[in-house]
């Protein structure tokens, strides 16, 4: 009985399972996606995106860090004239057209004036033959004088009939006024030479002064006349202006009039050339107000000058804090201060690259108010974060505000 009851006893042993797997198995692939997932949070597409202020890399005039007040004007010659002729008459021949440089003094146009030089030469003629009249005068005053003087002499010892001497003092009287007649015709003589060089001078038509022609409206053949009398005559031949008293005519507001004061250094640029900017000083203040505008008229002088500047150019002027110096005329790379991060005695800044941020080494110059120079890192059109958060690290991504 007793093997009978051995073969009936349960081994618990050898009969208990062997513990599963699966539950590690299913922790570790767990562990393993929330690191991903944690991966993908902070370093992949899952981390959220920072919204940042973005700034694009561009070269700047140092002048614009020192710019007080912005205006636009045009630029006015301070010396024009519309020139024309003090006489009336045909243009015969005209010397210049727009754009034609013309010195103080210089030719522009001759009106027909054939009869003007005939007459000037008639009355150098009348000059030539009152100098002949006198010095036939004075060959008769010189014999009056030495019959005179023989008659005088031969009646004192009764030689002669007293008769004879008193006409011998009337010839010398004569002659005396003869002579003095002839030297007031050449003096009529030579007013009249004056008259007529005068008139034969107004036929010819001179510049006043240095400068360029801006407008011709005048052709040969067509009557011109001072303020334009005649019917179709033409008051003016040209208009010119003097390029060396080129102002620029700007208007500033009444509430910006307490920014600008005579003598105020200020940067001028055209719209006709982008690529250089001018050295200017304000030289007036008009004293009367735009009541239709609230403006004041401000005329900005060039203080260097280009064969290139044309009157009625539009211009823009820079009133500016301090007079620039001689290597702050040039245009250089320039970032806001706010754009730069100083990290372990490093400037770097945020450079943007698609939705994300790379932390760049960058080397700076000058500073300009507002604005540091950038002379190593950064390239023309790079975009750049303004004011970065302090949890803005390399390769974060980004989100550009708009």
């Amino acid at each position: 009985m007793v093997p009978d009851l051995d073969r009936l006893r349960i081994e618990r042993r050898e009969g208990r399972p062997a513990p599963s797997r699966k539950p590690r198995i299913i922790l570790a692939i767990l562990a393993g996606l929330l690191v991903i997932l944690a991966g993908l949070y902070f370093w992949g597409p899952l981390q959220p995106a920072q919204e940042v202020k973005p700034w694009v890399v561009a070269k700047t005039y140092p002048a614009q860090a020192y710019t007080q007040l912005n205006a636009s004007g045009y630029v006015v010659a301070q010396r024009k004239a519309a020139v024309s002729s003090k006489s009336t008459g045909r243009l015969a021949y005209l010397g210049v057209e727009e754009g034609s440089r013309v010195k103080k003094g210089q030719v522009i146009a001759t009106l027909e004036n054939e009869d003007l030089v005939a007459a000037r030469n008639q009355s150098e003629s009348q000059i030539r033959e009152a100098e002949a009249n006198l010095l036939a005068a004075q060959a008769e005053l010189t014999d009056a004088n030495l019959q005179h003087r023989r008659f005088k002499d031969l009646v004192a010892r009764d030689l002669v009939a007293r008769q004879d001497y008193d006409t011998a003092v009337a010839r010398y009287d004569k002659a005396k006024a003869g002579v003095a007649q002839a030297r007031a015709r050449i003096k009529v003589s030579q007013a009249a030479l004056a008259n007529a060089q005068a008139s034969l001078e107004y036929s010819y038509i001179r510049s006043p002064f240095d400068g360029v022609v801006t407008t011709k409206f005048a052709e040969v053949g067509e009557v011109v006349a001072p303020f334009g009398a005649a019917v179709n005559a033409r008051a003016a031949v040209v208009t010119m202006a003097d390029l060396n008293s080129l102002m620029v005519e700007a208007d500033v507001s009444e509430s910006n009039l307490d920014k600008v004061k005579v003598g105020q250094p200020c940067e001028i640029s055209l719209d006709a050339i982008p690529d250089k900017r001018f050295a200017g000083e304000v030289h007036m203040i008009v004293p009367t107000a735009d009541r239709a505008k609230a403006t004041v008229l401000t005329k900005v002088k060039f203080l260097e000058f280009d064969d290139r500047i044309l009157p009625e150019m539009s211009a823009k002027v820079a009133f500016l804090v301090k007079p620039l110096e001689t290597g702050e005329r040039r245009p250089r790379l320039t970032v806001p201060k706010t754009g730069l991060v100083t990290q372990n005695g490093k400037t770097e800044a945020f450079v943007i690259e698609g939705s994300r941020v790379k932390l760049t080494p960058v080397a700076v110059g000058q500073t300009l108010e507002t604005l540091v120079e950038i002379q190593g890192g950064l390239k023309e059109g790079d975009k750049v974060v303004l004011d970065p958060p302090a949890s803005l690290k390399d390769g974060s991504r980004i989100k550009v505000k708009e």
